[in-house]
């Protein structure tokens, strides 16, 4: 394992965060896995890291990637972060007459500053070191809208503003930025749709079928790895097809 090599995955606990950092310990990388309440998934996806591929593979810190003392408090923990992927998230369904200014910060608070606060505080060394990869996680809907999803639509086309916009700033870093936009996944934040929603969801996904974490996890070792050296700037669609 190259030990020199560190990724730092936001709301890692669960769903795509946890994929990604299995198969980012797979590729010989250590991960920082930032949970926010999710300790008992946070413990065991360490204690299965660990147990298989060698003490120190896997470290875990609790944080809210909103507060930014918090997060400077998490790259403390981490030290050198040579990739960052920012999968920290929340969704909600309602309609935008019903959201309240709450929902709307909240929802602004950890989708868009939390990737603010998790990128400076993490530019640091990269700046330094001349090299570093920042993978950002949006959603498909950041590109094109969801009905009574009016904020996380928001929020989510912000990240992608973030990510071509970093992409030009740091390129003369040698920092890479780029951004994945998945589709309908299997995890838990869309475990409230019913079996009806999710069938009408596959049929309108050309590939005839529902995404898995593992699926975005792949993305993700690809863009950390060498085989994206020339690529910057970008949004990954991976999404069955659903968006073109």
């Amino acid at each position: 394992m190259d030990s020199t090599k560190t990724a730092l995955i936001t709301g890692g606990s669960r769903g795509i965060g946890n994929a990604a950092a299995r198969a980012l310990v797979r590729e010989g990388f250590r991960v920082v896995v930032n949970y926010r309440t999710a300790e008992a998934a946070a413990r065991r996806l360490w204690e299965d890291l660990n147990e298989s591929y060698g003490m120190g593979c896997c470290r875990v810190y609790r944080a809210d990637v909103a507060d930014r003392a918090q997060v400077e408090a998490l790259f403390r923990f981490a030290g050198g972060v040579d990739v960052l992927v920012n999968n920290a998230g929340i969704a909600q369904q309602k309609l935008f007459t019903d959201l309240t200014e709450r929902d709307w910060d909240r929802m602004f608070d950890v989708d868009v500053k939390g990737v603010f606060h998790c990128c400076q505080c993490a530019l640091p060394y990269m700046i330094h070191q001349k090299h570093g990869n920042i993978i950002n996680i949006s959603s498909m809907w950041g590109q094109v809208g969801a009905s009574c999803e009016v904020h996380y639509s928001a929020a989510k086309a912000a990240v992608i503003g973030m990510t071509r916009a970093l992409a030009k700033e740091l390129g003369p870093s040698k920092i890479q930025v780029n951004c994945i936009a998945p589709g309908v996944i299997a995890t838990e934040m869309n475990a409230d749709l019913d079996e009806e929603t999710m069938k009408t969801l596959r049929e309108e996904t050309p590939l005839g079928v529902i995404g898995k974490p593992r699926d975005i996890a792949q993305a993700v070792c690809f863009l950390a790895g060498a085989q994206s050296d020339f690529i910057t700037g970008q949004v990954l669609g991976v999404n069955g097809g659903m968006i073109i």
